[in-house]
């Protein structure tokens, strides 16, 4: 089943070498996190000392030599190379996929030799699925673009081969992510969705690499892709197939989704297809994007708010405008209206400019919520004369919430696609104007605002170092952060420091050890135990993947324990991707004065209902963590998984921006 895909790397082949096969009695893996040895061995791995793991690689007991691999997809150290390509011929089936799959981590070039060579001398190890599908995936995060084309064109696999087809579209779509595409990678994807009896599980995989990529062009494939849609029962691959019919941008796919979207009951579905009809403008589409402002669905009325907000709809502006006033609507909704309404509305539309700027600055001056006061002034940023105000409001806050949406509001004027033409003749005074706020933000302390303003004034494409002569403030920003804490905000003024120096960006260091796990609360965790969320939508049931991310569960669960979520607030929610909460400031930039590290392991996001944690960077996790809605496979291998919902997801599916946790009780 494997001769085509042997044949096109024989010539790698003779040129790799077969290491001698260790003589083991051994073969079963003993995985007890109570093992007082592999409990050291995680330690290493937390620690990152790559010489204390890879002593293991030789270890007698299969379960050490798969902790050591199966560790290193978390370290990622490229000096660990060596010894994973000689686990790539370990008897046992789990130890070499752990190798493969920490060398897929690490992502060189280098060991792309070896993958292929183990990948044909598998025959003589026996049968492994798993190894088969892990070694392909590792190949598209690793290999040279020249492995794509041979990858994409093996077609000998039977449709009952799904560990071969998960590997190869993995494969195929791990080279995505790194901004390899290949016309041959996009006919296979199409393909499998077309032709019918591949596994549901390879679909998922194609339709969310012709859903994600851009450079992937699906022009004058609208006939195909209906094909595969109409035939297609999985909702998760749907919703991936109603963006790829988007992207067709032909009048059959836009009625097949217009269609599609009036019948359809998984609401992420519908979400899609309102992100997917972004790519028309025709009236019936208008129609039905403004109906489904109303939807009973928070996800869905929220993804046709971002729609109109995106595309730009200026005969609809001021229908937008009124329909912002409803107040049956959330909150979060009418700002969001209001936003798109004075971002679209005609400039020789003063008057009515004029008032939805006026009552855009009422609802801030009035209301109580201080997510909606915050979004009120990202919605004033659309009319970018409005930056005094912003600026005032924002630096004479005392609210996080407030302040760093004051930042974003400023940000997003000093990046309009047209600044001298918003601003006109005083287009010079605005930006200098804006620059003096981004200097008193960044000298400001605080966290947020620092780390927006750090963003906006390291942009190239902004140009502020010809209004801002001196990096001095910059430097002093940084010296007095509070690290590992306020991490994120180092990393932006680092950016922005390299920038005005004229350096090149450098890659950014990670935290340094400094939160040891607590075994304690890994050791207490069972099988049967479960954290309840009691939210104000309901209650969300988690099961807790120890063995998999022991540091970070532990880390929750004394967090929980300690009462610290309660009455924290879900700050960031996205339709049909995620919630997240957990940041003590409210506004996704808070943290306590540790960090935990990055655990990554060989699952995916490839559904809803994950619970992971929250990260600016690899090694900078701590409090916030966020649920998935539904497949998200481009967060595998760089965001730690630690939990699943098992109950609760109705709940999950509700939540908005501003919605809290009353307590987290945890039972064993």
């Amino acid at each position: 089943m494997r001769k085509n895909l042997l044949l096109l790397f024989l010539p790698v082949l003779l040129l790799g070498h077969c290491m001698p096969v260790q003589e083991e009695n051994l073969t079963e893996i003993n995985y007890d996190l109570k093992d007082e040895l592999l409990q050291k061995m995680l330690n290493f791995r937390d620690q990152r000392q790559t010489d204390s793991l890879v002593v293991f690689f030789q270890h007698k007991d299969p379960t050490y030599r798969y902790a050591a691999a199966l560790a290193m997809g978390s370290v990622q150290d490229q000096l660990a190379l060596e010894g994973l390509t000689k686990l790539l011929d370990d008897k046992v089936e789990r130890v070499r996929s752990a190798a493969a799959f920490a060398i897929g981590q690490i992502g060189d070039a280098s060991s792309e030799q070896a993958l292929i060579s183990a990948f044909g001398m598998e025959d003589s190890l026996g049968k492994s699925d798993l190894f088969y599908k892990t070694v392909l995936e590792a190949v598209g995060k690793s290999a040279s673009p020249q492995y794509l084309t041979l990858l994409s064109t093996v077609k000998s696999y039977l449709r009952t081969d799904t560990a071969l087809l998960m590997g190869q579209t993995l494969g195929i779509y791990r080279y995505g992510l790194r901004g390899i595409i290949q016309p041959e990678g996009t006919e296979r994807m199409m393909e499998i969705l077309v032709e019918p009896g591949y596994p549901d599980e390879v679909r998922l995989v194609a339709a969310n690499y012709l859903a994600r990529f851009p450079q992937v062009r699906l022009d004058s494939l609208s006939l195909p892709l209906i094909k595969a849609y109409d035939n297609t029962n999985d909702s998760e691959t749907r919703m991936a197939l109603a963006l790829a019919l988007g992207k067709s941008r032909e009048a059959a796919g836009r009625q097949t989704l217009i269609t599609a979207f009036r019948n359809e009951r998984d609401y992420r579905v519908r979400c899609n297809i309102l992100r997917a009809l972004a790519n028309f403008r025709e009236p019936e589409v208008q129609q039905l994007v403004m109906e489904a402002v109303k939807d009973p669905n928070p996800n869905v009325a929220a993804a046709a708010v971002q729609h109109l907000l995106g595309v730009g709809l200026p005969a609809k502006a001021v229908e937008i405008w009124q329909l912002a006033k409803d107040t049956s609507l959330h909150w979060s909704l009418q700002m969001a209206l209001y936003r798109a309404a004075n971002k679209h509305l005609p400039p020789y539309f003063e008057g009515t400019k004029g008032r939805i700027n006026q009552e855009l600055r009422r609802r801030f001056a009035e209301s109580n919520n201080t997510y909606e006061k915050g979004q009120a002034l990202v919605g004033l940023s659309e009319f970018g004369w409005n930056y005094r105000y912003i600026r005032e409001q924002g630096l004479s806050s005392t609210v996080p919430v407030i302040r760093t949406a004051s930042a974003e509001a400023m940000a997003n004027i000093a990046r309009y696609p047209e600044f001298e033409k918003a601003f006109g003749l005083g287009h010079r005074r605005a930006k200098r104007e804006l620059a003096a706020y981004f200097v008193d933000a960044i000298r400001s302390g605080d966290i947020g605002m620092m780390a927006i303003a750090a963003g906006v004034i390291g942009d190239p494409q902004l140009d502020y170092r010809s209004v801002i002569d001196s990096t001095q403030f910059l430097e002093a920003a940084l010296s007095n952060l509070k690290l590992p804490q306020e991490m994120e905000t180092a990393y932006a003024l680092q950016q922005a420091i390299d920038y005005f120096n004229g350096r090149p960006a450098r890659e950014l260091e990670r935290p340094t050890y400094n939160h040891p796990i607590d075994w304690f609360n890994v050791n207490e965790v069972s099988d049967k135990t479960r954290a309840v969320i009691r939210t104000n939508r309901g209650n969300i049931t988690l099961r807790f993947f120890k063995d998999e991310a022991p540091a970070s569960v532990a880390n929750f669960l004394q967090l929980a324990k300690n009462g610290f979520y309660d009455g924290k607030r879900f700050h960031r929610v996205v339709p049909n991707f995620v919630v997240q909460a957990g940041c003590p400031r409210g506004d996704g930039y808070g943290s306590l004065n540790y960090s935990i590290r990055s655990e990554f392991d060989m699952r995916y996001y490839n559904r809803g209902g994950y619970v992971g944690m929250a990260s600016a960077g690899p090694d900078t996790e701590c409090t916030q963590w966020f649920i998935t809605h539904s497949p998200t496979m481009h967060l595998d291998g760089r965001y730690t998984i630690f939990a699943e919902v098992v109950d609760g997801m109705d709940a999950v599916d509700q939540l908005q921006v501003g919605d809290s946790i009353d307590k987290i009780f945890i039972s064993k």
